[in-house]
């Protein structure tokens, strides 16, 4: 992707998985109300310019709208799936102050979001074998390597336990 437009850094995965907003699942919607002039919404601009790209990256089922110039003094108002609101004020306030204000009030803490990812590491670990629903793999034979399953395969004549003991038989005769 061509380095081209403003500040084109913010279209950059690195700086996409940067961000440090990641949203309670209850919220669903977000919307942030600002105007394009005015020294009081220069922080919400900045929020929306530096920061919704990676509420947006970290939060993908999470449904943000901007409005532009239709409020006096700019907000944010996260709509939850019990039906409430959330209000915050952002006249004022700097980007940063609007991100960690954000992420106190609405998002994941620190250990929740370790709990996750360890979780979701331990799920995807190809040594866990289990029903298809739950791990990669349902047998140790489909791990590469391994002797085929059976029931799919037939396995040589030599690995048979009949084969064996009519072997064993023979030879003692």
């Amino acid at each position: 992707m061509p380095m081209k437009g403003r500040f084109p850094i913010r279209r950059t995965l690195e700086y996409l998985q940067k961000g440090e907003v990641v949203f309670k699942n209850s919220v669903k919607i977000m919307t942030v109300n600002y105007n394009t002039h005015g020294e009081l919404s220069e922080g919400a601009r900045k929020f929306v310019f530096f920061k919704v790209p990676q509420v947006q990256y970290k939060n993908p089922w999470v449904q943000i709208m901007m409005f532009k110039n239709m409020t006096p003094s700019p907000f944010l108002r996260f709509y939850l799936d019990d039906g409430g609101q959330v209000l915050v004020d952002v006249e004022g306030k700097d980007y940063k102050e609007i991100t960690q204000h954000v992420k106190k009030i609405l998002g994941k803490s620190d250990k929740v979001l370790q709990a996750e990812a360890l979780a979701k590491m331990e799920a995807s670990n190809p040594a866990n074998f289990g029903p298809k629903k739950y791990f990669l793999r349902e047998c140790m034979s489909e791990v590469e390597g391994q002797v085929p399953h059976p029931g799919r395969v037939p396995l040589p004549k030599e690995m048979t336990g009949k084969y064996r003991t009519k072997m064993a038989a023979s030879s003692e005769d």
